[in-house]
């Protein structure tokens, strides 16, 4: 039997202060000066240019916190912090904490949560919120988001067989960074990735694509995915954390699209946060639904058989859930 537990409402009112302490720790460098070896206050202070008082309230909280160790007056990395949020990691992604928790649209959606819930949908900018036209948010996502996705960009490429080699015409919508069509075309050199975001968002994405080698094989359209013309007779078309953003009349139009592009032997991997029929599990996923609430006019975390439902009526008659292990997120495979 539970019992009543005031100091857990209390930690929920001040949760503020832990995502406000995590990012300074990550602004100021913290992490990765004591992965250097600075591990005292005193050094800690002196290489992340603070004061050592600040320093050592802010690194005793990350201990509280779990996110550092101490023995004496010597702070550590955690397994977790070592790897994601240590500079020097190649799985470093704590630039995540701009776009997460920076002063734009993600964070000041929850100023007035309550009028959020009331309204049924965002109160930022006219209730278009993130999907405001050419929102420079995502110009930020594109730039931070790399690291947290690639274990799904590695999932989604398995799941269409991309090391088999075969000659592969790819439709990414909404490609923001583009990791998740260029991992296809990294890993199969017959891939061919067309790209479809705003202008200033695929500028991120080509210089992505140079950098991965597979400039040649990537094709950009610019524009909205509502509006813009797909063109035709694609192997695999990638929906990759985009439907989220709008109401079931959207996503099934948008479906209708992408069935008149793929090839009749083609599929589709969607990328979503799926929660189950419960709506309360997955944890993850399903907690997902409050920030679309917060942030979007429309949005939601749509339960599978909604995907089911949205995808049949678009034309796909076989449609797959695939829970991933290695991201929070799980797969839709379509097929007509």
């Amino acid at each position: 039997m539970s019992h009543p537990n005031p100091p857990r409402i209390m930690q929920a009112m001040n949760g503020h202060h832990l995502s406000a302490a995590l990012k300074a720790a990550i602004d100021l460098g913290v992490f990765t000066a004591i992965g250097a070896g600075f591990t005292t206050a005193d050094d800690l202070a002196q290489q992340c240019q603070a004061s050592p008082k600040g320093m050592r309230i802010l690194c005793d909280y990350m201990v509280v916190s779990e996110f550092l160790t101490k023995t004496g007056n010597r702070y550590g990395l955690t397994p977790d912090t070592a790897m994601f949020l240590d500079r020097r990691s190649p799985a470093y992604f704590g630039a995540v904490a701009s776009f997460m928790s920076g002063g734009h649209g993600i964070r000041r959606a929850f100023d007035d949560l309550t009028a959020v819930v009331r309204q049924g949908g965002t109160m930022l900018n006219e209730q278009n919120g993130t999907m405001s036209r050419e929102n420079p948010v995502w110009d930020e996502f594109a730039r931070s988001m790399v690291a947290l996705v690639a274990p799904a960009a590695k999932a989604i490429a398995k799941a269409v067989n991309a090391e088999d080699g075969s000659p592969m015409k790819v439709l990414d919508i909404a490609a923001g960074h583009g990791l998740f069509g260029m991992t296809i075309a990294d890993q199969n050199p017959n891939a061919h990735i067309h790209a479809l975001d705003w202008a200033s968002v695929l500028a991120i994405a080509h210089e992505r694509a140079a950098s991965m080698g597979v400039l040649d094989r990537w094709t950009q359209i610019e524009g909205s995915a509502f509006e813009e013309d797909f063109g035709s007779d694609y192997d695999v078309i990638l929906i990759t954390n985009f439907h989220h953003h709008f109401d079931t009349a959207k996503i099934e139009g948008l479906m209708r699209k992408a069935h008149a592009a793929l090839k009749s032997d083609g599929v589709v991997v969607t990328l979503e946060f799926i929660p189950n029929d419960d709506r309360v599990t997955p944890p993850e996923q399903a907690a997902f639904a409050l920030i679309m609430l917060a942030t979007t006019g429309e949005g939601d975390a749509y339960t599978f058989a909604e995907y089911d439902r949205i995808y049949r009526s678009a034309g796909f008659a076989h449609n797959t859930l695939i829970r991933l292990d290695a991201a929070p997120e799980s797969l839709i495979i379509s097929r007509k």
